[in-house]
C-alpha cells in the first residue's frame, strides 16, 4: 500500500512502484487506497526483513513509494502509508479500509486542502577562538583555566541564545500553520565548526498560504542572523496523519 485517498478520479497515469509495478487503486467504505502487486521473493515477510537491511536497496524503494505518494498528493489530499505495508491481496486491503475507516476520514479532515513544509534551523555556536596558553612561568596554569572557564561560558550563552531564537521561529511559524511538530534539537558538535541544528521541524499548511508561510520564513531570517533558516516543501503530510501504525505483512 502507498496511500489513501477519499473517493475519487486520480487518473490513469500512476507511476511505476517500489517492484516496478503500476501503481493501481483499490476502494471500499468511501475510501480509495493506492496500491501495487509485488512479489513475495523480495516482500515476503522474511524477505523484507533482510532487504530492510540492505541500505541501497532501502533507498531505491523508498524513493519509488515517495515518488508515488507524491504523485498522488498532487491532485488529491492524501494519507501516506509507511514503507513496506503490505498486504496478502486485494481483499485484504478492502478489510483495512472498512476496519480504520474512521481513522482514515479523520486524518483526510485533518489534511484537507494542506501540505506539510520543513523548517530546520542550523547554527555555529562556536565560541570566539582561544589563546595558546602560557608557556609557563608564576600563574601560567591559572590564567589558562580562567580562559578555559570564560570560553565555555561563551559557548554556553551562545547556545542559549540560539535556542531562544529557534523556540521564537517555531512560534512564529505555528500562528500560520495549522499544525506543527517539532523534533528534539540535534547535539551540537564538540569540536570544530560545531553546526548545530536547534529546530527541526515540520509545519501543515494550507496551501492557500504557502506563500505567506514561504514569506514569513525569509522574514524571520533576516531578524534571526545566529540562524540559518532551510525551508523544504511542500510534501505529502506524513507527520499529521497520525496513523502510522498501520502495518500489514503476508503471513
Amino acid at each position: 500500500m502507498y496511500t489513501v485517498v477519499g473517493n475519487g478520479p486520480l487518473g490513469d497515469d500512476l507511476p511505476t512502484g517500489v517492484a516496478g509495478e503500476r501503481a493501481r487503486t483499490v476502494e471500499a467504505a468511501g475510501l480509495t487506497a493506492v496500491v501495487g502487486t509485488v512479489g513475495l521473493d523480495l516482500f515476503g515477510d522474511a524477505a523484507l526483513r533482510h532487504n530492510l537491511e540492505d541500505l541501497d536497496w532501502l533507498e531505491e524503494v523508498a524513493r519509488a513509494h515517495d515518488a508515488v505518494v507524491g504523485a498522488v498528493a498532487d491532485t488529491a489530499d492524501t494519507v501516506p502509508i509507511r514503507l513496506a505495508t503490505v498486504c496478502p491481496d486485494d481483499d485484504r486491503v478492502r478489510s483495512l479500509l472498512i476496519e480504520r475507516r474512521s481513522d482514515f476520514e479523520a486524518a483526510l479532515r485533518q489534511i484537507a486542502g494542506r501540505a506539510e513544509w520543513g523548517v530546520r534551523a542550523v547554527a555555529d555556536t562556536t565560541a570566539p577562538p582561544e589563546d595558546a596558553p602560557d608557556a609557563g612561568g608564576p600563574g601560567a596554569g591559572a590564567r589558562y583555566l580562567a580562559r578555559r572557564r570564560a570560553a565555555l561560558s561563551s559557548r554556553e550563552s551562545i547556545e542559549r541564545a540560539v535556542e531562544a531564537e529557534a523556540d521564537d521561529v517555531h512560534s512564529a511559524l505555528l500562528q500560520i500553520a495549522a499544525g506543527g511538530r517539532r523534533q528534539r534539537p540535534t547535539a551540537p558538535v564538540l569540536a570544530g565548526t560545531r553546526a548545530w541544528m536547534p529546530l527541526n521541524g515540520t509545519y501543515l499548511v494550507d496551501r492557500a498560504r504557502a506563500d505567506e508561510f514561504a514569506a514569513a520564513v525569509a522574514a524571520l531570517q533576516d531578524t534571526h542572523q545566529r540562524l540559518r533558516l532551510d525551508l523544504t516543501g511542500p510534501w505529502p503530510p506524513y507527520s499529521f496523519t497520525g496513523i502510522d501504525d498501520v502495518h500489514e505483512e503476508p503471513s
